[in-house]
């Protein structure tokens, strides 16, 4: 697929405002208290967002941004459980929430050989640029991953200060995979994360020295 309906970016930028958004929200409420707050915004923010990004990966054929949000999605609904949030969605939400990725999983393949060449041997992206799109996905998604195992050790949801760190890694590369893929949409998702991640660095190296 060398062209891409309007309407395809609308999903892909519809995320990313999703994704800003909470980290707006996360930005906000810890400059109040100076340190880094986890708030539950964050999580149900980051949920919908993921799954329109998810979708927005399969429109665009691109299996590195399917990669990121399936690794993460389900670490969003854990952090939902961990703040006793999970339980107060409707229950027909929750269970199409649980259910979406594996819908869309088995219609994304549902035509065998079709669709994973469309996705693994795309002309518009080189197995190399697929690779690195892969790699960085998987170090900006590890992060959740870092955050989940912190958050599990704690028994409270929060975002150490090994996140913000890894978010930055990542994103610089995800930055570099959207300026050769010429994909605006995660081009300005990736540009106002920037600030947020080296501002968050920034409170939580200060918080760790304000404790005795």
């Amino acid at each position: 697929m060398n062209h891409y309906s309007t309407g395809v970016y609308l999903v892909g930028f519809a995320a990313q405002i999703l994704f800003s958004a909470r980290l707006l929200v996360q930005w906000i409420k810890s400059e109040k208290v100076k340190r880094v707050l986890t708030p539950q915004l964050f999580w149900e923010l980051s949920l919908a967002a993921s799954l329109l990004m998810f979708l927005y990966g399969w429109l665009r054929d691109d299996f590195a941004i399917m990669l990121g949000q399936t690794i993460t999605y389900f670490i969003y609904i854990r952090n939902l459980q961990l703040q006793h949030r999970w339980k107060r969605l409707p229950s027909a939400f929750r269970i199409f929430l649980i259910l979406f990725p594996f819908i869309a999983i088995y219609h994304g393949f549902n035509n065998g050989e079709i669709d994973t060449l469309r996705l693994f041997a795309n002309k518009d992206i080189p197995l190399w640029l697929l690779l690195w799109g892969s790699l960085a996905q998987i170090i900006f998604t590890f992060r959740f991953v870092y955050q989940w195992i912190y958050s599990e050790k704690i028994k409270d949801s929060h975002l150490p200060f090994g996140f913000w760190l890894l978010s930055l890694i990542g994103s610089a590369m995800i930055l570099i995979y959207a300026v050769i893929r010429l994909d605006p949409v995660l081009f300005i998702g990736q540009m106002f994360g920037f600030i947020v991640y080296i501002r968050n660095i920034m409170l939580g190296r200060r918080q760790h020295k304000d404790t005795p």
